[in-house]
């Protein structure tokens, strides 16, 4: 046995704890840790949170407990109600039972007091029959004969009463349906006490879902104006591309990487709960979609003086003299300026280009990318993710230039559009 724990386990410790060590990687699995992000609007900060494996399986347990204390509840409530009516009908009929025997049992005894009182007075008048007649003796007797017939009746009735096992558990049964009953009363009265505690508790989060559901859906509604007016401004350029602002905000909802976050999980509610539900979750995701796409939508200029030296569109080539189209946009900028990411994502090239010189190009996703040309220098590698405002390269004139500047590219799909209202400049 040492042999074993030694060969298998670094000490006697580790070998106890080994089962409860594999449950808590198996709750792991099931409970793996979450990120979630928040976007600061007003500052640009980017905060992630971490909800640990132990948070969100205490949190799971918790509502699992509450769901089966619910049921519990309701199913024993719902369970006695019916057997308390049961209870009390039978009782009932129990106590009428018993009180039709007991007003025969009465009847019985009176006319069995007043046969034996009648057979009394028979007996004595034939005693003295030395004065009667035959016949009036004859009818003394019949009558004796008839009353000793209605005792025996009498007799057998009562003794049915007293000694019938139909008859005598009656009480029995009686008295256990009146323990039964009040036991039943006593758990009813529990469970309205516990019915009552949960109405409250229901009123209370009623209450708290409709100031929940007011705040968060003026909340919603306020930004999804606020990043819709942010938007309006790119809605001609994002047209000319084929695309509407309904197609990119749902894929920007399925868009996840490192940097904004996982991908948003539309939420459904029963069509039968009150449709403002399903509403607000609407909004919800709609505002998920705008927050996403003004943080993955390179929006912005990548320097911080922007002054532009020509512009996206047909100029004249400054080597051939001829016109020539220009797919981006020149910044004026002197040798070592710093050039800026304007939005997150991951370094796809960094190197050298024909015509371009020294570039840094980069994917934010959506299909959209930023190319930076005519570097002097990379401070960035192939593969790297960035951040809005991570210096990726410095201005020079490497490449087809005629001086240090910086030329600016997006790009859609690999296709060059113009950047104008996506660099937002004054």
């Amino acid at each position: 046995m040492i042999n074993f724990i030694t060969k298998y386990f670094t000490s006697l410790w580790a070998f106890i704890t080994s089962p409860f060590r594999a449950l808590w990687r198996a709750i792991c699995r099931v409970f793996p840790p979450r990120e979630f992000t928040v976007m600061d609007i007003p500052r640009g900060n980017v905060y992630t949170f971490q909800q640990s494996s132990f948070w969100r399986f205490t949190k799971f347990c918790g509502k699992i407990g509450l769901v089966i204390w619910a049921t519990w509840s309701t199913y024993v409530f719902i369970y006695h109600r019916p057997m308390l009516q049961h209870r009390t009908q039978q009782l009932e009929e129990m106590k009428s039972l018993h009180a039709r025997q007991m007003t025969d049992l009465q009847t019985y005894m009176e006319k069995y007091n007043e046969l034996t009182r009648n057979l009394n007075i028979i007996d004595d008048k034939i005693l003295n029959a030395s004065e009667l007649s035959e016949s009036e003796k004859q009818n003394l007797m019949n009558d004796q004969l008839k009353t000793w017939g209605e005792l025996d009746f009498l007799r057998t009735r009562l003794n049915e009463m007293f000694t019938n096992s139909d008859y005598a558990p009656e009480h029995t049964k009686l008295s256990e349906l009146s323990v039964d009953l009040e036991l039943t009363r006593a758990e009813n009265a529990e469970l309205k006490k516990r019915n009552t505690q949960l109405v409250e508790q229901m009123q209370s989060v009623a209450a708290a879902d409709a100031q929940i559901f007011d705040t968060v859906s003026k909340l919603a509604t306020e930004n999804i104006d606020a990043l819709r007016a942010s938007m309006n401004n790119i809605n001609t350029t994002i047209a000319s591309l084929g695309l509407t602002q309904k197609v990119l905000i749902r894929n920007a909802n399925k868009f996840s990487n490192p940097l904004v976050g996982a991908a948003f999980s539309p939420i459904e509610f029963d069509k039968d709960l009150d449709p403002k539900y399903q509403k607000l979750a609407d909004d919800l995701e709609l505002w998920n979609g705008l927050s996403k796409l003004d943080r993955v939508l390179p929006l912005g200029a990548p320097v911080e003086n922007v002054r532009v030296t020509s512009r996206y569109g047909t100029r004249t080539d400054p080597f051939t003299s001829e016109q020539k189209k220009h797919r981006g946009i020149d910044f004026a900028g002197k040798i070592g300026t710093e050039l800026f990411a304007v939005a997150p994502g991951r370094v796809v090239s960094a190197g050298d280009r024909v015509g371009y010189g020294t570039t840094v190009e980069i994917d934010h996703g959506l299909g959209f990318t930023t190319l930076y040309a005519h570097l002097s220098q990379i401070m960035v590698t192939r593969g790297d993710w960035v951040r809005p405002g991570t210096v990726v390269g410095l201005a020079g004139s490497t490449g087809r230039s005629t001086g240090p500047h910086l030329h600016y590219e997006i790009r859609y799909k690999g296709v060059p559009f113009d950047p104008t209202k996506f660099v937002k400049e004054e």
